[in-house]
């Protein structure tokens, strides 16, 4: 059975004002990197800025963590995405090789152990060793995100369709309704950035 229009309003009602200001910003944020856009910093820093208040208040503390670390991004990203660009020229996609990520992901398997067992022993955190892990690999994947790197899709794919179930479990379903979104608008980016990079080969061979 469907849910009635006075339980669809009280589930709406309960949501924060903060938490539908920043998913609102983080679409925004998506949409324009999607199109290498250098306002997606902007809507990237307000979203983040309100996210981490959202995040402790349901105790994903290294959530609430993880959006210091992206509000620093937001800054740098702005800025290598600026100088990386003169006149009618963007700063151009890439690519890294294998090794980088492979070394990459051992890197962040380690810091998952030890974040994991720090926050289960000593803290409330829920989730410790999947939100660290959601937290470190977001973490890797901001940093090609901000150096235009073209395999940051597939690292938001997993990412992102943890978080959703994260979330959802931590009572923030509009933010897990927004990491759906996520999912859904990630292959439109690995298609557009791949057709950008394809692009600038053709124009430097």
């Amino acid at each position: 059975m469907g849910l009635s229009a006075s339980e669809i309003w009280e589930q709406l009602s309960g949501w924060s004002v903060a938490e539908l200001a920043a998913v609102i910003f983080a679409i925004l944020y998506l949409v324009l990197a999607i199109r290498e856009n250098i306002w997606c910093w902007f809507c990237a820093a307000v979203s983040t800025t309100l996210y981490i208040g959202v995040y402790f208040g349901a105790r994903l503390y290294m959530e609430s963590f993880l959006n210091v670390f992206y509000l620093v991004m937001a800054i740098y990203g702005w800025f290598v995405w600026r100088s990386g660009s003169s006149g009618a020229s963007i700063l151009p996609v890439v690519k890294w090789p294998i090794h980088v990520h492979l070394i990459a992901l051992a890197s962040v398997a380690t810091c998952v152990l030890v974040s994991g067992y720090t926050l289960e022993t000593y803290t409330d955190a829920a989730f410790p060793y999947i939100d660290s892990a959601t937290t470190f690999a977001a973490i890797w994947a901001t940093f090609l995100v901000a150096r235009k790197v073209l395999e940051n899709w597939w690292y938001w794919l997993v990412i992102d369709a943890v978080s959703v179930v994260i979330y959802w479990s931590r009572g923030l379903e509009l933010t897990s309704i927004l990491f759906i979104a996520y999912v859904a608008m990630i292959p439109f980016g690995l298609v557009s950035w791949t057709k950008s990079w394809r692009r600038h080969q053709e124009s430097v061979a």
